[in-house]
């Protein structure tokens, strides 16, 4: 007489989707690649310019400004999937 062994369904492990690993939405890109562009064209211009241009009353805050642009398009690539 065959003996029966009781049968164990193979699960799926769940998966987490709670946000974190969900894909960027279609905009993300291409503000990050233009926040990017946009800080290094503050930058240019204001060198090429010697100083006269995009905003003349900042002076020297050119530069910062340009960067800080620059910089939070680096820093939209940490999120980038």
């Amino acid at each position: 007489m065959a003996r029966s062994t009781p049968r164990t369904k193979a699960v799926a492990p769940e998966t987490n989707r709670s946000g974190d690993d969900a894909p960027n939405p279609v905009w993300f890109k291409p503000i990050m690649f233009g926040l990017m562009l946009i800080g290094l064209a503050w930058i240019i211009v204001f060198y090429v310019s010697q100083g006269t241009l995009p905003v003349p009353q900042f002076g020297q805050w050119n530069i910062l400004i340009g960067f800080g642009i620059l910089f939070v398009g680096f820093l939209m690539t940490t999120r980038w999937r």
